[in-house]
């Protein structure tokens, strides 16, 4: 990075607002931020090149690691991707059941990514208030799942198990208390002027940089730029799923369109709990040899697994493209090019809700 300023200001790689360790260098003139380079491989795993030469069954398994926070996404992705190359057909109750494993996901990390914006601004009353309502929506994921993190769920075929009506009971109940709380939570960020003062025109990310970036997920729509994975999925139209956007492109859009679509979210797995179809939840069928590419929407825009399988179904090669590839990119350059404060650096960064994790497979 070139020196044309007064202060290079390190920032990580392990700072409480943080939820990954990572490292952004700021160069300074006084209190302005001229610009800023994001430094990684604190978490590097190597799993792309360990499940090379495994069986699809451990593979996986290994996906779901990539990151706690989008293991149920990679578990769907991946499988999807077996799916692809050896025409595995899935039934429609277990197309629904992953609807709404991966929605009620959606809502976590949404959850998530909005309390550490939150905590990073200070304000940590809403912060806590975030937190302790993903652990309603947490619950239901360990009522559907018989866990929190690691599900397993979706396997070739299907899913799974299937869910009794006690279980689709209790995931409404889960949503309907998300619903009732939410919006008190939402309006406290929506007005509150330190809030405002924080958030509104800060990390200001343009539509045409967007689109030259590449940028994915929340970040991109909250730029105004509709792309979403779930447009190409006819389930999801059909269970209320329509496209959101915002225009401001800062650091309030972003947080706010990850409200709109908590609201969405919970409306999708209602109508996905209420239109459930009887029959199987799983087909089976024999992974065979090929080599696809499979993108879905992860809560952080679009995940893609590049993989090829042999005859034996043993992974010959895997590449996997997450959405902080391109978000963490952008966030570093774009967004936070001539910040106005230095102060405005870790929650600009946190607004594109980084997966550190993710992003060093």
């Amino acid at each position: 990075m070139k020196k044309v300023v007064d202060v290079s200001l390190p920032i990580g790689p392990v700072h409480p607002c943080f939820k990954e360790p990572a490292r952004i260098k700021c160069e300074t003139a006084g209190e302005r931020v001229i610009a800023t380079e994001v430094e990684l491989g604190y978490v590097k795993k190597g799993i792309e090149k360990i499940m090379v030469g495994r069986p699809w069954q451990e593979t996986i398994f290994l996906a779901e690691r990539v990151c706690g926070i989008c293991s149920v996404v990679h578990n769907t992705a991946i499988v999807g991707a077996l799916e692809k190359i050896s025409g595995i057909t899935v039934p429609p109750r277990a197309m629904h059941l992953r609807i709404i494993l991966n929605e009620l996901d959606r809502m976590q990390s949404h959850l998530l990514a909005n309390y550490s914006y939150c905590y990073t601004i200070e304000h940590e009353t809403l912060a806590m208030y975030l937190l302790n309502l993903r652990e309603t929506v947490m619950d239901a994921i360990e009522i559907m799942t018989g866990t929190r993190i690691m599900a397993a769920y979706v396997v070739p075929g299907g899913v799974r198990e299937d869910i009794s009506n006690e279980t689709a009971t209790g995931i409404r109940e889960a949503l309907d208390h998300v619903e009732a709380e939410l919006p008190r939570f939402v309006k406290m960020f929506a007005t509150g002027p330190m809030i405002a003062l924080r958030s509104k025109g800060i990390g200001i990310l343009s539509v045409e940089d967007a689109k030259e970036s590449g940028v994915v997920g929340p970040t991109a729509r909250a730029s105004g730029i509709a792309r979403d994975a779930r447009e190409h999925e006819p389930l999801y139209t059909e269970l209320g799923w329509h496209m959101i956007t915002r225009t401001e492109g800062d650091n309030f859009a972003r947080i706010m369109l990850r409200f709109d679509e908590l609201f969405q979210s919970a409306a999708i797995i209602k109508n996905a709990l209420a239109t459930l179809p009887d029959g199987p939840v799983r087909l089976g069928g024999r992974v065979t040899a090929g080599r696809t590419q499979h993108t879905i929407e992860a809560p952080r825009g679009d995940l893609t697994y590049d993989i090829a399988v042999d005859e034996n179904g043993q992974v010959i090669s895997v590449a996997i493209q997450t959405p902080s590839i391109m978000n963490v990119e952008v966030g570093s350059h774009a967004m936070m090019k001539n910040l106005a404060s230095a102060a405005d650096v870790t929650s600009t960064f946190i607004s594109a809700d980084p997966c550190i994790a993710c992003a060093e497979r």
